[in-house]
């Protein structure tokens, strides 16, 4: 076996550069290919997702192999060799199992022992098999990873020690409150229709938002995909909708998770700034006040040296603008050069900015009923409480005190949402980038130790295994070789003794082949017991010296072992 990993991950690269350096589905299957057509490797497959790429290969030279394997990422990465060549990692033989075995069990994942990664290991054996880039090695290798880390969900608590991303995500919207709670009756709009996506509505479903927007580019998966929703028992009410009306479904919407193949942004920063400038949910236009006119959107102007920008009020009695800018300052509501930070409300009896004398929030002011008061608190900050009017959404409070209008969670990689959306006021996102940082404090669950055994015990198991299949082919020759003298010997017999009959013949050549086999058992039930063993490779090399086997002859039979592998390299 000569198995070589060269990748990197959240572990050794920042996600800037992972971003980077992440895989198109055509560059995947490009990077196989182009893998295979270098001279070192025989096979090949690869892991690409949001938070890690590898190529795992059959080489025949290690520096050689390092050497090809690094630059075809680089190439197909788009990322310079001499930028990405810090950030690589290389593991060969057994190494490179337990890499992979604990990947597996997600002892390498951003969040310790979440299982999404076994579907990403499922589908990189798929593609190595449909490509033909899988031999018996890779094939072997990535069925027993799959069975490892089945085998550390089902016989330890790894999973009380982590989750998918989806569900660390959420809890990181959620900011330390039940997920459940938190998302209780929320509206989620959910972009793509690929695994990760499908595994986000799945968990919004199960989590109780109340309803669930899919948009993917491919209609009929986003249909499929709610059909699914609906059918699943949570109660959850699903539709899907067309990519271009994401945009507008961002203004009705609490929650987004968005995780796609694009290459640019799903989402801008501008998409978002005008969805939380929306409101949350499409309310009658807005009535002028009997006696009020306004200034044209753009136009400033200040009052007690804070300045309104949009449009402004314009008639209102000094004393009551002056009272309104204060309760503005007082709640935290200021325009800064145009950039609107809503920090909190103070609370007045029903939840209004404006405390006015006898403390009924919704009293009049004179010549100014409350909901005039209301609508030019709207206006005084460039409509951002547009989004805290009727029908008032329940919102949360983020570290700095800003009420959380939008959650977004972002699981791409390269990311779909602009990251500059966390400058926009009430915006919460969470992204690849803050969730590496996060998990980075997470606790680790003292099942971990009992996964790591895990991880060792098959790794044993495995180089053994594959230790003693690499001398199969010497042991069967030999055999081959075994029969073919028994075969002469009995038919010289026949010529010296024409006279035996079949009964006779017959327990003659019967007792000919029970004298080789029982000469031949010992040696090779031997022979492959110490070739499991580590540095047992040269064993089959003797057995071919002390019998003379012809090299041609072992190489035709382990060919022959290939070409019964239905998941062969071509």
């Amino acid at each position: 076996m000569s198995l070589l990993v060269v990748g990197l991950s959240h572990r050794s690269a920042p996600v800037s550069v992972l971003e980077r350096a992440s895989l198109s589905a055509d560059a995947k299957v490009k990077l196989l290919h182009d893998t295979l057509a270098a001279e070192p490797a025989a096979e090949a497959a690869v892991l690409a997702t949001c938070n890690r790429i590898e190529l795992y290969a059959d080489v025949d030279k290690f520096h050689a192999g390092v050497a090809e394997l690094s630059t075809l990422l680089a190439q197909h990465s788009g990322v310079a060799l001499e930028e990405l060549t810090p950030y690589l990692y290389v593991h060969y033989e057994d190494r490179a199992v337990h890499h992979l075995f604990s990947v597996a069990c997600g002892l390498d994942s951003m969040v310790v022992g979440e299982g999404q990664i076994l579907g990403q290991i499922k589908d990189a054996l798929a593609l190595g098999q449909e490509l033909h880039t899988a031999g018996r090695l890779i094939n072997d290798l990535f069925q027993q990873a799959l069975r490892v880390g089945k085998r550390a969900h089902s016989e330890t608590g790894i999973d009380r020690a982590g989750q998918s991303l989806v569900t660390f995500g959420l809890e990181q919207l959620s900011m330390g409150a039940e997920v459940s709670q938190w998302a209780a009756g929320k509206r989620a709009l959910v972009i793509g229709a690929g695994s990760m996506s499908s595994l986000a509505a799945a968990t919004l479903a199960r989590v109780g938002v109340a309803e669930i927007a899919v948009a993917n580019r491919t209609a009929e998966r986003a249909e499929r995909l709610a059909e699914i929703l609906v059918a699943s028992g949570t109660g959850v009410a699903a539709r899907a909708l067309p990519m271009a009306a994401v945009a507008d479904e961002l203004a009705r919407v609490d929650v987004v998770v968005s995780c796609t193949g694009a290459t640019g942004l799903v989402l801008t920063a501008d998409d978002v700034l005008a969805a939380v400038s929306q409101g949350s949910a499409p309310d009658p236009a807005p009535q002028t006040p009997e006696g009020l006119d306004f200034a044209p959107a753009g136009d400033l102007a200040s009052v007690g040296g804070v300045a309104l920008a949009g449009d402004v009020a314009v008639g209102l009695d000094p004393a009551v603008v002056a009272r309104l800018v204060a309760a503005a300052q007082a709640g935290g509501r200021l325009v800064d050069a145009g950039a609107v930070r809503t920090i909190a409300a103070v609370p007045g009896g029903d939840g209004c900015p404006v405390d006015l004398p006898g403390g009924d929030g919704r009293a009049a002011l004179t010549g100014v009923d409350a909901n005039s008061l209301e609508l030019h608190g709207t206006w005084a900050d460039q409509g951002e409480a547009a989004a805290q009017r009727q029908p008032r959404r329940a919102v949360r409070a983020q570290g700095d005190g800003t009420a959380v209008r939008l959650a977004l969670l972002d699981l791409a990689m390269p990311r779909d949402i602009d990251a500059a959306v966390h400058r926009i006021p009430g915006v919460r996102l969470v992204d690849i980038e803050s969730l590496a940082e996060a998990s980075a404090d997470a606790p680790m669950a003292a099942d971990v130790d009992a996964v790591r055994g895990i991880v060792t015990e098959e790794v044993a198991a495995f180089g053994a295994a594959q230790r003693a299949a690499h001398i199969t082919p010497t042991v069967v020759a030999l055999r081959a070789m075994a029969a073919e003298v028994v075969a002469m010997e009995v038919a010289r017999l026949d010529g010296r003794l024409p006279d035996l009959d079949e009964r006779q013949r017959a327990e003659v050549t019967q007792t000919v082949r029970r004298v080789v086999d029982k000469l031949l058992h010992a040696p090779t039930v031997r022979v492959k017991q110490l070739a499991s063993e580590p540095g047992g490779a040269g064993y089959a090399e003797a057995l071919r010296e002390l019998f003379d086997l012809d090299p041609q002859t072992v190489a035709s039979v382990s060919q022959a072992d290939k070409n019964d592998d239905p998941g062969r390299a071509s």
